[in-house]
This record gives C-alpha cells, structure tokens and sequence, in this order.
C-alpha cells in the first residue's frame, strides 16, 4: 500500500519559535545553564544575540567544563559581552571543583553592578575577604552562600563585616566565622528568613541575632562548632535547631513569646547532665509555643535533668501540636513519662509520632 507524501508549503516549515516575543525566549532561556544560553547563538540570526541579555545567570561547571582553565576563560568572556544595560535579576553561581579567589570576586562585584536581586553562590574557594562592595548591595532581596575552603580541615571564610542590605528578606550563610559580639544582620531591615549552618563564632562569645522582622529562623550546628548565639527578635515565629545547645536564647529578658512553632533536635554529646539543663531552660524560655516538634534523642537528654518530672512551672499552656520522631536514632528510646510531662499543661493537643520517611519535610 503507497502512503501518500505531504507537500508542505514554506509557510507550515516556519520557524515559529523565533516569532514568539523576546521577554518569552528570554524566560525559556533563564532555565538552561550560560552555556546552553550561548549555544543557541547558532540556530539562527534571530538567536545570535538573544543571551546577552538575559535577566538570570546560571555559571555552573558540572558537566560541561572539564578543566578550571576553562570554565574560568567562559565566565570572563560571559561577563565581558553581557549586555550591561540589562540588570540582573538572578545569579547562580555552582562549581564542584575549586573556584579561584579572583574569579569569585570578579562574579560578586559584576553581579552587584548590575543590580542583582536574588544570588545563589555554592563552591569550594579559598577566599578570605569578600568585595566590601557586596556587603552594602541595594538591590538583594535574596542570598545563598555556601563557600567551603578545600583542605582536609578547611578553615571558614571571615564573616567581616555587617550587611547593610536594606532589601534583603531571605539569607543563607554556610561555612563562616562570625566575629565575637557582632551583630551583622541589624542593618537588615526586611530580613524575614534566616538559615545559619556550619558557622562559628571567634573567641567563643555570643553571635547576636538582632532584628525586628524575623519570623523564621534556622541554625544548624555540627558537633565540633557548638555556635554560642543571642536572639533579640521580637517577630520570630519559627525556630528550628539543630545542634547542641550551649547557653539561653535570651541574655536579657528579652520576650520570645513570638515564636509559635519549635523544631529541635539535639545531639548527643559528651555533656548530658548540663546539656539537659540548658534544654530545659530553652523550654522555659519558649513556653508559649503553640507547636514542637522534636526527635527522641532530645527528649531522652531532656529526661537527664535531675528530677525533671518534678519541676513545677507553667509552660506549653498554648501547645496544639506534638510530633516526635522517633526513629531519628537507633540508640534513642522515648523514657516513660516525658511526653505526659510535656503535656501536662494542654491535654487537648495532637499527637503524634513521625519516623525518618518524614523527616525531609520538617527540615532535620
């Protein structure tokens, strides 16, 4: 049986893709990495100069670089014949490999000229000073900073300087040393979300969260950094920690009546009997949260208070929900009596137990 060949006229081979506006190539184009951007540069005229001036900036070296020379040589040709009347929404900046200094600088300062609003930085850098320009961008509303030093036992990058940012509302910082007695988010403003991991403070003094706005606040601390921090945020609702805790929330009497919802996990350490005591204080502290959700191995280092089932005080009047987890280790168990005690003031509130299949959903 003959098929029948379809004549198609010049008008149905039309390259409609090409007729769609430049603000619609522009968007399909901020979701492949700069180098994919570029390469469209050859599938016509229409395209040759169309990534030039794109509001989004993904440098990333994974798969497509196989050297640092390369990627390096790319990202300064990238920069160079941007198009510089175009600001720049958003940068993401990603190499799994090291990533040199100056390059890394070159990005940040480029990246605050062009007015950059959201900015998402994750390498491996042996930096030790960031552009002071960074620190007071106008512009920021969003950050992600994740720099890590190679080594075996790499050493933080030096958290300087305090951010003047009056638009940033969302920050994370990972792998910093933070200066004893700073206080480097109080020129934040708008600052709503804060994410601290892996940080340390020198000298061992206090880190000093300050801000008006906050409502969601994380850190989370590894054995060998056990973060000394003060909180004066009088809007926080969230609070969720990981970590061993080391000292009050509060140095004076500040009021954290604010924060509604408590996530909290403490490791187990060396320490248990102070480590108990400074969790039940936290307890105190937060006594008029409405949800917690905490794992068994902090309600079994809670349980090594002394007498701890004794202690009269009124706290968690408030409480409408309880999840522990359960499953978080395997050498954890739940001691009789502590959940009881937890909700002796609010008998009405729901409980539950949650294992590790739940755990990405609460942030642990």
């Amino acid at each position: 049986m003959k098929t029948r060949r379809r004549n198609y006229n010049e008008d149905e081979i039309k390259d409609r893709l090409s007729d769609l506006p430049d603000c619609v190539l522009l968007h399909i184009l901020s979701f492949l990495s700069a180098k994919e951007s570029v390469q469209t540069c050859v599938l016509s005229t229409r395209w040759k100069n169309l990534w030039k001036y794109l509001p989004t900036l993904t440098l990333t070296s994974y798969p497509q670089f196989k050297t640092l020379k390369g990627f390096t040589n790319f990202v300064s040709r990238i920069l160079s014949l941007r198009d510089h009347s175009t600001a720049l929404h958003t940068l993401h900046f990603h190499r799994h490999g090291i990533v040199q200094p100056h390059l890394l600088q070159r990005i940040i300062k480029y990246a605050v000229s062009q007015n950059v609003q959201q900015m998402c930085i994750h390498v491996y850098c042996d930096i030790e000073h960031f552009p002071p320009c960074f620190f007071s961008c106008q512009t920021l509303t969003s950050l992600t900073l994740y720099v890590e030093q190679p080594g075996i036992f790499p050493q933080r990058t030096l958290f300087s300087y305090s951010l003047n940012m009056p638009a940033l509302t969302s920050l994370t910082l990972s792998f910093f040393n933070f200066r004893g007695g700073a206080e480097p988010f109080l020129a934040c403003p708008k600052l709503k979300r804060l994410f601290i991991s892996d940080c340390d403070v020198l000298d061992k003094q206090n880190l000093y969260i300050s801000s008006t706005t906050l409502v969601d606040l994380t850190i989370h601390c590894y054995p060998w950094n056990e973060i000394k921090f003060s909180l004066c945020t009088p809007s926080l609702c969230s609070f969720t920690f990981r970590g061993n805790p080391v000292q009050k929330l509060c140095e004076s009497n500040n009021n954290l009546s604010s924060i509604k919802y408590l996530n909290i996990h403490v490791r187990m350490g060396s320490n248990f009997a102070e480590t108990s005591l400074v969790l039940l204080n936290w307890l105190q502290e937060v006594a008029t949260i409405k949800s917690l959700t905490i794992s068994s191995t902090t309600l079994h280092i809670l349980s090594l208070a002394r007498d701890i089932l004794k202690v009269e005080f009124p706290f968690f009047c408030n409480l409408k929900s309880l999840k522990v987890n359960k499953k978080w280790s395997r050498n954890s168990f739940i001691p009789d009596g502590i959940v009881k005690y937890l909700l002796r003031k609010s008998p009405l509130a729901e409980f539950e137990f949650i294992d590790h299949s739940r755990e990405g959903l609460l942030g642990w």
